[in-house]
């Protein structure tokens, strides 16, 4: 799989959103109630995006010219990784990932920290994150998890 990552453009914010909404609906549904996807959904609708697009870095993932994946990164707390369901588990979110660590370490931070979905929580501890605590919001419930940016830490 070949994906090209880079810095999301405001004119991608629905793109974004789509893709937001719909692994929420797919992948998400399994491990948490309909109401919390739909609370959670508010969020990431297009001038949200634009919005977080101010406060972050938000960077896409690119594959046979279609958006396929998102993360973002806001100081050292890693936001937002969503993967399109049909290209989830072939390398696109420890693609994005390793640009988040690579930029964490380029600007000198000693660890970076990710609120978890029950959903990924797995995928996270895959890559050398280790749980924290957990965090409720109302009936959502996020993994607080981290990762220490050493020469051992796994993504690179």
């Amino acid at each position: 799989m070949t994906c090209t990552i880079r810095r999301a453009t405001p004119a991608e914010a629905p793109a974004i959103s789509q893709l937001i909404i719909t692994t929420l609906r797919v992948s998400n549904a399994g491990d948490y109630s309909p109401q919390v996807i739909a609370q959670v959904e508010q969020h990431f609708a297009p001038p949200s995006i634009l919005q977080l697009m101010q406060q972050r870095q938000v960077y896409v993932a690119h594959a046979e010219q279609q958006l396929i994946g998102t993360a973002s990164l806001d100081g050292a707390v890693v936001r937002s990784v969503f993967v399109d369901p049909d290209w989830q588990g072939r390398g696109v979110g420890q693609a994005l990932m390793a640009q988040l660590v690579a930029l964490a370490r380029a600007a000198h931070l000693s660890a970076l920290q990710v609120p978890a979905s029950v959903t990924a929580e797995s995928f996270y501890s895959r890559l050398g994150f280790e749980k924290v605590r957990d965090q409720y919001h109302g009936e959502e419930r996020t993994i607080v998890m981290n990762l220490p940016l050493n020469e051992s830490s796994p993504v690179n």
